[in-house]
């Protein structure tokens, strides 16, 4: 199913051939992210993933732009919590070209002091532009609640006195630091010729040294008290969201967990979606998620709500979760839910950039990928029992987390009182 190789330095590459497609989805992964930043370089990482679009040795800003959009190409980059992707989408005869383009940004960049400067006013105003939209803030609150005091719980982006504090000689020992053969995984799906992608791979990173492997703070997770935390604005609607402490990547019990999502929020068919929006009109928004990382995760529970109606919703809301943990779903939900989990991802998997992340991620965070065949396997092995196992697990009363953004001064005591929260 998959090609994998590894160059004596560490680095990894993996590929996968699909047929019946003319792209090639390339994506270079760097095992680093918000959670192993120091705190006074809080959001470092985002701010150097910005700054490898602005010119590297070879290829000036306006070059790396022209050379894969002119071609058609789609050039892009992202930082999580515990990973940076650079990623291209382009046709595949221009595979070796946009591998030249995506190494020499990650081997070499600029890093001019100009460019620093002016990205540093850029990302200033994307950490205002979040801090203007509830729907995304809430969710800045709510890992503050689940991490207090934790890189994990702190925004990627970083703050303000930060975001202002990196200087161009933190960035690039940031680089040199970080950016070595051993943190880095290569992974590329679409009409892909695996030998050639590994014989200039290796001539682009074989005689790196391959630096040592980075590392974070393990999560610290104690709570023995329900928490909430509200953000008074005045908005049109009141921005809610709910987080349990959940299973982190690769706990055995995480299909479940993923099925118990879909059956709660994750699509129209939900619980929630259906008591919430459907047959009461409390919400417009609603739905469940889920984060995964290295030793811990989330579960998630989020919401659009009508100012008034913000009690009404949230006692629907533990109701729901109740039940989860007190009965087991149907088998009719069950199945349902397993259908709609392996359909997602078979569907997903029909795409050249989907399969690249999915191989990436995986590869970069657990260091092996599973097949579809692995996961239908894995997923079918789950039971009914194994689902009302994880709400129990995770649905404790005392490990309620409650973040909300709206008009709320008058009705905070309330709130307080009635939920038996803080």
């Amino acid at each position: 199913m998959y090609r994998k190789s590894k160059l004596s330095n560490g680095l990894r590459i993996i590929t996968k051939r699909l047929s019946g497609v003319g792209s090639i989805s390339l994506g270079i992964w760097i095992n680093i992210g918000g959670r192993y930043e120091p705190d006074a370089h809080k959001g470092i990482s985002h701010y150097l993933e910005h700054l490898l679009f602005k010119g590297s040795k070879k290829y000036s800003c306006r070059q790396i732009k022209e050379l894969i959009e002119g071609v058609g190409g789609a050039l892009n980059g992202f930082t999580s919590e515990e990973l940076t992707c650079y990623l291209v989408k382009i046709p595949s005869r221009y595979l070796v070209k946009s591998l030249d383009i995506l190494s020499d940004m990650v081997v070499s960049p600029c890093l001019k002091r100009e460019d620093i400067k002016k990205e540093r006013t850029v990302i200033l105003e994307e950490l205002k532009m979040y801090r203007d939209l509830p729907q995304s803030y809430v969710y800045e609150l709510l890992d503050e609640l689940l991490w207090p005091n934790q890189a994990i719980g702190s925004p990627v982006i970083g703050t303000i006195e930060s975001v202002k504090s990196i200087t161009r000689d933190n960035l690039s020992c940031f680089q040199r630091t970080h950016y070595t053969p051993a943190n880095i995984v290569i992974s590329a799906s679409g009409l892909i010729d695996h030998n050639l992608l590994v014989k200039k791979v290796s001539g682009i990173f074989a005689d790196r040294d391959p630096g040592g492997l980075n590392a974070f703070t393990a999560v610290r997770e104690f709570q023995d008290k329900q928490q909430l935390k509200i953000f008074h604005k005045t908005t049109e609607q009141t921005h809610m969201a709910l987080g349990f402490h959940g299973l982190k990547r690769d706990h055995p019990l995480r299909h479940a967990q993923a099925l118990l999502h879909i059956i709660l929020g994750a699509n129209m068919s939900s619980r929630l979606f259906n008591e919430v929006r459907e047959k009461r009109g409390l919400a417009y928004e609603i739905g469940s998620g889920l984060k995964r990382y290295h030793d811990t995760g989330a579960f998630l529970v989020h919401a659009g709500i009508d100012n008034h109606k913000v009690l009404p919703c949230l006692e629907l809301i533990f109701k729901e979760l109740g039940k989860a943990k007190n009965r087991l779903v149907t088998a009719d939900e069950f199945r349902r839910a397993k259908e709609f989990y392996m359909g997602q991802l078979m569907l997903a998997l029909e795409d050249t950039m989907e399969y690249m992340l999915w191989m990436g991620e995986s590869m970069a965070c657990l260091d092996k990928v599973y097949t579809l065949e692995d996961v239908v396997r894995e997923v079918n092995k789950v039971t009914i029992e194994d689902l009302q196992k994880v709400a129990r697990k995770i649905f404790k009363r005392e490990k309620i987390n409650l973040a909300l953004i709206g008009p709320l001064e008058k009705e905070k005591k309330r709130i307080y009182s009635e939920l038996n929260l803080g």
